[in-house]
């Protein structure tokens, strides 16, 4: 960089002339000046986003997520445009008979906001002293009055050993928020701690947390404009961007901090930040590179938290471009009066360290390489995540394993098929039950109404007056109005004792035609009927509607299996028999089949872009071919060692972890590894590459230490204070996934690159297009930064000195402050003139 010198007493100070003044600082000229404007600029940004928090809309089921061309999406859909969605629950008593059970059951089903209580004596309700009821709410699970049923419910159980799992009164958005409200306090003295070792004054803490704060403030107000986002984005988005772009405000701090030793405050702020907005936005390449990558998963999920995270880097670069000059201006007098001494350790050592083993270390690395990459791809993923246990669980979990380990899982898969067709409902049920994957099936076709009659079974008058006790003539004439409804003249004309109508279609238009007084019933039995008929429409709401008829089928297999996975197709085969097309099974086993087809594709997706992004930002930045390439090794060595351990442990691992987490770490870890490389680079023109490691590592350490320290912190604790499972191991395996990255790029890095010193030299590239453009100047001008080009006068400079002449050449830093065209002083004026005149 080129900047002008403070004059002195005794030698004249000409001012500098420049032709083309640097981008950069006239953007941080223009910053700096206007910091006032930007002040209150924020201030209306954050007050505008404190009010648009709310308008933000967040999914809670990733199946949505899935392309729409899916069966499971495309079932999903047809339930939710025609189905009534209510509660369900299953709520297990422990230690107590059969007897008391059956009077709990009755009990329950007299609860009001309960629709239906099912328990009988059978193993798949009572075993071992424990009775499992299957509870059927009338609404949804955030109804008040499906609320005041489980309030009910839990009165009348008070003073049993009971396990209630049911999502009524489960708000996961709000649980969320909690947690990652106390998450992020605790993050927030973490960082503190870590950013006070690393800080050089105290008062750069503040600085700090205020820029980031603005920052994640924006990116939480602007979420509204994505649309909906999903739940993962919105829960740890926040946390996240803490981990991934405080570093940027850190550069621009430390290099105030060094321009501030021999500048005024102004001065010293222009120039850190034109030399750290190319540092900071190359930082930011990388990650942005990994996040970019997931965007280019089928799963749609992929693309919502690239968008957020990408959107959240940007305005952590703003605000610390924009924000951050204007409050290190501010606070300038008190970051003086706060400085401390270093107060992180010297690490010397490691580098030795690196030396010494340059040849061991290296071959042990890339055996541990292979290893970790066979038991990588041995990993046990899995695709739900209602059977993941989590560190801290809600009580809803502890109840679901509770359950789970007394009456095992309940796989529920859901038929929805085009309406009209009972008989082809009857036989399908039938089919299906018949075999020995499927535990048991209901539908409409194989609900017995009374005496021994299905609800969708046809009666004629005679057979309905019977069976409901209801004069023959009166029936009569309420078939007679369902014919004429329906438009069915002939049926009517032909004799209406013959005519036979399905028992449900029928009780369904008694129904309709008593709501709009059409129809007025009298007599015995008209209340037990009307009980009936309210039954009666719940059921339709959930299993019929004008378009289609829903089944639902409990199986014997778990959710995910490759058994499991053939019986969907065996199922779509029966059904297919009577349907040829607009059907759809769908459930957990339906979603879970779905996501495992696209996991493939998207996994490796995911690892080959994200490693080509990266890699092409770092050879832009080393223009090197083989230093990026041993960079890469290590990062993703870290990676494979990171899905190493649930193979090792035997603990499923959730494939959305998986994918995210292989983006999230490629793409930041890198940054450490970034960081030892260019000081080795810089370090080795002055010192033999062994001395120079030593010295990188020593200098890299506070950087590697501040970010990796956050990361790995910020991941721990939502793996560990979070109860939602997909959050809770996202969070673990980024915790633990930079914790590795740490340890290789601390100890394994440096001896590669010792060891692989002449790949790295003989790789080496020139981008002519990248050379900085030439500048000129005359007068007395300081240089910092390789120079290449022509210089006139007398020279007193090893790269960081002082010129007293001309300049027109490249400089490999900054640029030339603005300047007017060099002119004499009006001392030397005169004392040229003086000198003339003695002459």
């Amino acid at each position: 960089m080129l900047r002008e010198l403070e004059p002195e007493p005794e030698v004249p100070m000409a001012k500098q002339k420049q032709k083309d003044r640097n981008l950069f600082t006239r953007f941080a000229t223009f910053v700096v000046d206007k910091r006032n404007l930007f002040f209150l600029l924020y201030i209306f940004a954050l007050i505008f986003s404190v009010f648009s928090m709310g308008w933000v809309e967040v999914e809670n089921d990733v199946t949505t997520y899935l392309p729409e061309t899916t069966e499971t999406r495309q079932g999903i859909v047809a339930m939710n445009e025609n189905f009534a969605t209510i509660a369900t629950g299953r709520v297990m008593v422990s230690n107590i008979t059969v007897d008391t059970a059956e009077q709990l059951a009755e009990q329950l089903g007299k609860i009001e906001g309960v629709t239906m209580v099912t328990f009988d004596k059978t193993a798949d309700h009572y075993r071992d002293a424990c009775a499992l009821f299957d509870i059927n709410f009338s609404y949804g699970a955030n109804d008040p009055v499906s609320l005041q049923a489980l309030e009910a419910i839990r009165d009348l159980l008070k003073g049993y050993d009971t396990a209630i799992d049911t999502t009524v009164g489960t708000d996961m958005n709000a649980m969320l928020d909690d947690e990652m409200a106390v998450i992020l306090v605790v993050a927030v003295v973490i960082i503190l701690v870590v950013l006070t070792l690393t800080s050089r004054s105290y008062m750069e803490v503040p600085v700090l947390l205020m820029t980031f704060g603005a920052a994640a403030l924006l990116n939480m107000g602007t979420n509204f404009l994505c649309g909906r986002i999903s739940f993962i984005s919105d829960s740890i988005a926040v946390v996240l961007q803490l981990a991934l772009a405080i570093d940027y405000a850190i550069i621009l701090c430390h290099r105030f901090s060094d321009e501030r030793e021999n500048k005024p405050a102004r001065e010293a702020c222009i120039a850190a930040l034109s030399k750290a907005i190319p540092e900071i936005s190359a930082s930011s390449l990388t990650t942005i590179s990994g996040l970019i990558a997931l965007g280019f998963m089928q799963f749609g999920i992929g693309l919502d938290m690239a968008v957020v995270l990408i959107k959240s880097i940007l305005l952590s670069l703003f605000s610390v471009f924009t924000l951050m000059p204007g409050l290190l201006m501010l606070f300038s007098p008190l970051i003086d009066k706060t400085r401390h001494k270093k107060l992180l350790p010297d690490v010397s050592f490691i580098g030795k360290f690196a030396v010494k083993v340059r040849r061991v270390l290296p071959p042990l690395f890339l055996l541990t390489l292979v290893g970790a990459f066979i038991l990588s791809n041995s990993c046990p993923y899995c695709y739900g995540f209602n059977d993941l246990k989590t560190a801290k669980m809600t009580e809803q979990q502890h109840a679901y394993f509770e359950i789970k380990e007394t009456f095992g899982t309940s796989n529920m898969v859901a038929l929805v098929v085009p309406a009209g067709d009972y008989e082809a409902e009857a036989a399908i049920l039938q089919e299906l039950e018949a075999m020995p994957q499927v535990k048991s099936t209901m539908g409409l076709a194989n609900i017995e109404a009374m005496d021994g009659y299905m609800l969708t079974d046809a009666l004629t008058p005679r057979q309905l007056s019977e069976m409901i006790g209801m004069d023959y003539e009166v029936v009569e004439l309420l078939y007679s109005a369902y014919a004429v409804d329906r438009n069915q003249y002939g049926d009517l004309l032909g004799g209406i004792d013959e005519y036979a109508v399905p028992m449900f279609d029928m009780f369904l238009f008694l129904k309709d035609e008593m709501e709009a007084r059409n129809i007025t019933l009298e007599g015995d039995g008209m209340e037990e009927m009307g009980s009936m008929l309210g039954q009666l429409e719940t059921a339709r709401q959930q299993m019929r509607t004008e378009k289609y008829s829903r089944m639902v089928i409990y199986l014997n297999l778990p959710e995910e299996s490759d058994e499991t996975f053939d019986f969907l197709q065996t199922i779509r085969n029966v059904t297919g028999k009577y349907y040829e097309d607009d059907y759809y099974v769908v459930g957990n086993s339906t979603s879970s089949r779905d996501l495992s087809h696209f996991f493939e594709r998207d996994n490796l997706l995911i690892s080959v872009l994200s490693a080509f992004f990266v890699i092409l930002v770092l050879l832009f930045t080393f223009q090197s071919v083989g230093l990026p390439i041993l960079l890469i090794v290590v990062i993703q060595g870290s990676i494979w060692i990171n899905f190493s351990i649930p193979t090792l442990t035997g603990t499923p691992l959730y494939f959305l972890g998986y994918l995210i987490v292989n983006a999230l770490q490629m793409g930041a870890n890198i940054d450490y590894a970034i960081v030892i490389s260019s000081h080795y680079q810089e370090l080795k023109r002055q010192m033999p590459h062994k001395q120079a490691i030593v010295h990188a590592v020593n200098a890299s350490f506070p950087t590697v230490f501040t970010s990796g320290t956050i990361m790995a912190s910020a991941g721990l604790l939502i793996g560990n204070m979070s109860a939602q499972p997909v959050v809770s191991i996202m969070g673990t395996c980024i915790g633990r996934g930079t914790i590795i990255s740490i340890i290789l790029v601390l100890f394994v890095l440096p001896s590669i690159l010792v060891l692989g010193d002449s790949i790295i030299e003989r790789t080496k590239f020139r981008i002519k297009v990248m050379e900085h453009p030439v500048q000129e100047a005359s007068g007395t001008i300081r240089v910092q930064g390789h120079v290449r080009g022509y210089i006139s006068g007398m020279v007193d400079a090893d790269f960081d000195g002082v010129l007293d002449g001309a300049l027109q050449a490249e400089v490999s830093a900054g640029g030339l402050p603005e300047a007017e065209e060099t002119e004499k002083t009006e001392e030397t004026e005169e004392t040229e003139k003086g000198g003339s005149e003695h002459e």
